[in-house]
C-alpha cells in the first residue's frame, strides 16, 4: 500500500486487509496466514491486528481467529445486526463504568517522545475535546507522571508513549484491556508526512478504541476490510466515520474528524 497522500493511513491498517481477508462470505484465512499477517510488538510481546487493534497474548490472538473464522464461514451472522459500533465481550458491551468514564487519566512519556513531547501533549488535548464534547467522559492529563510515564506506572488509567514501528502511526486498546496493556503507542512515523491527515486526526481515532469503539468498516456495509461480528450497532452505518479506515471503502477525505453519527453513537454509549 501507498504510504502518502490519501492512502497513508494504510499505516494504521497495514495488515487490516490480509490480515481479515476481506468481506465475510468469500473464503477464510487459515491460522498460519492470520497469525503471519498479525503483527507482533518487540517490546511488548502483543499483537496486533485489523491495522491498530490489540490481542495481548497468543491465546486471545488465536481466540480472535476463530470468531473471525466462524463469521467468515456464516456471513448471517454479520448481517444480523442493525455509524458507531462498540466492542463486545461475553456479549457485553466494552465500555467504562459511568464514574471512571469522567475520569481517564492518562500520561505522556516525555523521555520516548523527546523533543516532541510538548506536540504530542497539544495533539491529545485536540483529540480528547473532540470525544468530551460528545458524551460524558473526560480525559484528563496527569502531567506529573510525564517524567516516569510506563506500562508500569501507577495512577493512571493509561499512558503514551512513541515507538519506531512502521507497522501503523499509532495503536490504542479496549476498556477490558488489562493495565500493562493499556498504552497508546504513538509511531515516529506519525510525526512525518501523514497529509491530509494530523497527529490529532490519528489520535482522535485511537482515543475512540479507548472508549470501545470499533472500526465501523467491519460492518458489512462496507464490503470490505471484515473483522468480526463482536460489536452492537448505535447508529446507522457511516462511511465518513473517524473510525472508518479511507482504503475500506471510506469516504471522509480530510483530516480524521467526528461525524454527527459519531457523536451520537458516543453520546448514546456514555449519556
Amino acid at each position: 500500500m501507498m504510504t502518502n497522500g490519501r492512502a497513508s493511513l494504510a499505516l494504521l491498517a497495514a495488515l487490516a486487509l490480509a490480515g481479515c481477508g476481506g468481506s465475510p462470505p468469500d473464503g477464510a484465512v487459515s491460522w498460519e496466514a492470520f497469525r503471519a499477517a498479525a503483527y507482533q510488538e518487540t517490546d511488548t510481546g502483543m499483537f496486533i491486528t485489523n491495522g491498530d487493534e490489540l490481542a495481548e497474548s497468543e491465546d486471545l490472538l488465536r481466540a480472535a481467529y476463530e470468531r473471525y473464522r466462524a463469521e467468515a464461514e456464516q456471513p448471517e451472522l454479520a448481517t444480523d445486526r442493525s455509524a458507531l459500533i462498540v466492542n463486545l465481550v461475553n456479549g457485553q458491551d466494552d465500555r467504562w463504568s459511568a464514574t471512571q468514564a469522567q475520569d481517564l487519566t492518562y500520561c505522556v512519556s516525555q523521555s520516548s517522545f523527546g523533543s516532541r513531547y510538548a506536540t504530542v501533549v497539544s495533539a491529545m488535548e485536540t483529540a480528547a475535546s473532540a470525544w468530551e464534547g460528545s458524551g460524558r467522559v473526560n480525559f484528563v492529563h496527569v502531567a506529573t507522571q510525564d517524567g516516569s510515564c510506563t506500562s508500569r506506572t501507577a495512577g493512571v488509567v493509561f499512558n503514551v508513549r512513541q515507538v519506531r514501528t512502521p507497522q501503523y502511526l499509532a495503536r490504542a486498546f479496549f476498556p477490558s484491556t488489562s493495565r500493562n496493556g493499556r498504552e497508546i503507542l504513538v509511531s515516529i512515523s506519525s510525526f512525518g508526512n501523514i497529509s491530509p491527515w494530523t497527529l490529532a486526526g490519528v489520535l482522535r481515532h485511537e482515543l475512540g478504541h479507548t472508549l470501545g469503539f470499533r472500526h465501523e468498516h467491519t460492518r458489512p456495509e462496507a464490503a470490505a476490510c471484515f473483522e468480526d461480528t463482536s460489536w452492537r450497532a448505535l447508529t446507522a452505518y457511516d462511511s465518513s466515520s473517524v473510525m472508518h479506515y479511507p482504503q475500506c471503502n471510506g469516504t471522509q477525505t480530510g483530516d480524521l474528524v467526528l461525524t454527527s453519527l459519531d457523536r451520537t453513537g458516543a453520546g448514546t454509549l456514555y449519556p
